[in-house]
């Protein structure tokens, strides 16, 4: 998603990111980038300790490290110290690389159903589709090919990239942004079965998404068979997510790429979830949970902790020595307690 590049005086970028600056303040930094891959007149950064051995050798103009670190005596840039290098640099980022600013107007080509309402201010891009009663906040940016069902609501600010569909009567809020694919509001995954086949159940609740929310490319929403799926303020959402329906994503979480959520599952505020995690259906995940990347969640987190059930890789040969004995695991278990006298859990869960 590329944008305009501007350029700063250090001394005046420093001053805004509130960090310590040692060095040249009339320096003119025009972008950011790695260590390994800055010029003079980048800023790069310095957060995790496997890299600093590509410090030295910089090229950067500037460079933001930790308070309290050394730095290499070769590196003959700029210092920044922070409290935080890694945010101090996402926000020096959006500074010199923000968005590119969109024309506001509807292009001849979309198709807005007259009881729609837009903005002045918002910008609706070639072959977009708005149905009837839809509500366009100022500044909202629609990109090209996006569908925009009846009764939806846009929240100002809010960006849309290419190819995005937003199913009736959902709403987005405030300065989110949306990447191409995403598609919010489609059914849940409702069915009965009559005994010989599937029968449709009909998805008659809706997807409401908070303000300052990212969804990844590609990622689905469903919306609530009775009830809404609700995406609280600021939760940020990686590409190819699936979220079932009547599900409940607190504030502020963030959930890494490939996760299945299973429907009416609610999960806390500020969690952190791992890519490729799977969370089985009608389970609470309790605030501020962190779950490791491939973890298979299967019942309910009260506690509050870091969850992972990620088995190591190792040679196949091995594997397959440690899974023929797995397979006598619960054998073996019968036979403990047999031994011990226990008497067998009742807990079906474990």
């Amino acid at each position: 998603m590329p944008g305009r590049v501007v350029s700063m005086r250090l001394g005046d970028l420093a001053a805004v990111l509130e960090v310590r600056l040692e060095g040249d303040a009339d320096r003119t930094i025009i972008g950011v980038a790695t260590l390994r891959g800055a010029n003079p007149q980048h800023l790069g950064f310095l957060s995790n300790p496997r890299y600093r051995r590509d410090l030295a050798g910089s090229a950067a103009g500037a460079v933001l490290l930790r308070d309290g670190s050394d730095c290499p005596h070769e590196f003959a840039g700029a210092r920044l110290w922070a409290q935080d290098p890694y945010l101090a640099f996402a926000r020096a980022s959006r500074m010199l690389h923000p968005l590119s600013s969109v024309e506001p107007g509807v292009h001849p080509s979309a198709v807005v159903d007259v009881r729609a309402s837009i903005d002045p201010s918002a910008a609706v891009a070639p072959h977009v589709v708005i149905g009837a009663g839809a509500v366009i906040a100022a500044g909202v940016s629609i990109g090209s090919g996006c569908h925009i069902g009846a009764g939806v609501h846009i929240g100002s600010g809010t960006r849309l990239h290419p190819r995005v569909v937003v199913y009736d009567e959902c709403s987005i809020g405030e300065r989110c942004i949306l990447h191409s694919g995403a598609v919010i509001g489609a059914d849940g995954f409702g069915l009965a079965f009559n005994g010989s086949a599937w029968e449709h159940i009909p998805q008659i609740g809706r997807v409401i998404i908070g303000n300052d929310v990212d969804v990844g490319a590609n990622t689905t929403i469903d919306r609530g068979a009775l009830e809404d799926t609700v995406i609280e303020d600021g939760v940020k959402l990686d590409n190819q997510i699936q979220i079932g329906h009547n599900c409940v994503i607190g504030a502020h979480t963030a959930v890494a790429g490939c996760v299945g959520i299973a429907g009416s599952t609610r999960i806390g505020a500020n969690c952190r979830i791992g890519g490729a995690s799977m969370i089985s259906g009608h389970l609470e995940i309790a605030a501020g949970t962190e779950i490791a990347g491939g973890t298979a969640i299967t019942r309910s987190i009260r506690e509050a902790g870091v969850y992972a059930s990620v088995f190591p890789f190792m040679p196949f040969a091995q594997w397959r020595r440690n899974a023929a004995q797995l397979r006598h695991l619960d054998e073996l278990a019968r036979r403990v307690r047999a031994l011990t006298g226990d008497a067998p859990s009742q807990d079906p869960d474990e």
